[in-house]
């Protein structure tokens, strides 16, 4: 999401501070903010022409979302999660991951359905072209479109929590092209039993498919 730092200054403080943490997150979920990284209360006042009352408030937002953490000196980076906390915060997202796709099986219209399998389609070429930013893009198009399909807003609100808190992690994976062309099989099974109104197999597909993720981030981290 791109801040005009115009319209920042203009906000009153509530809406300055709405919009700076919608920045923020995005770029969290995309990945120009990684895992530590710093999060300087006062660079941002300057890189968004503000001051830092609605800054702070921001960041604190951030902190209460479990996104971001206090360092050394009450300074603020992206939280970064040891391998446990990272697990179970992955278990907890792929089973309601996996609810709505269960859910959407059974609940999305015809028209859902066939703007998914566009999604997927698109996904294909996007993994052919081992184009990053494109499938990164449409991989989050893919499990939002499962996420309204469930029909159901209390998972809605679940998983945007746990989907927010995961996406830093989630997004990095698809620096390795291996991962990105077997994150796209994955979408497609759970495609097929989607379009098949099988919500078993939709469950299923779902949960191998963030078991995969999981344990390829870890790898990752490790490695790292």
């Amino acid at each position: 999401m791109l801040i005009n730092p115009e319209a920042a200054r203009e906000a009153g403080t509530d809406r300055a501070a709405e919009m700076l943490h919608a920045a923020l997150v995005d770029q969290i979920v995309e990945g120009v903010l990684l895992p530590g990284d710093a999060l300087n209360e006062q660079a941002l006042a300057a890189r968004f022409g503000v001051s830092r009352t609605p800054v702070r408030e921001a960041l604190q937002r951030l902190v209460i979302a479990g996104i971001a953490e206090r360092g050394p000196r009450r300074s603020l980076r992206v939280r970064r999660l040891d391998y446990a906390a990272l697990g179970d915060l992955f278990e907890a997202h792929g089973e309601v991951e996996a609810l709505c796709a269960q859910y959407a099986a059974l609940r999305m219209t015809a028209l859902e359905r066939r703007l998914l399998a566009e999604c997927v389609e698109e996904g294909e070429d996007a993994a052919a072209r081992n184009d990053v930013a494109a499938y990164t893009r449409l991989n989050a198009q893919f499990h939002g479109m499962l996420l309204q399909g469930a029909h159901n807003a209390a998972l809605q609100e679940i998983s945007g929590n746990l989907n927010l808190r995961t996406a830093p992690y989630r997004q990095a994976q698809f620096r390795q092209t291996e991962r990105l062309h077997a994150s796209q099989t994955e979408h497609r099974r759970v495609l097929q039993a989607v379009l098949e109104e099988n919500p078993r197999a939709a469950r299923e597909a779902m949960l191998d498919h963030m078991t995969a993720v999981s344990s390829n981030v870890t790898r990752m981290l490790r490695r790292g």
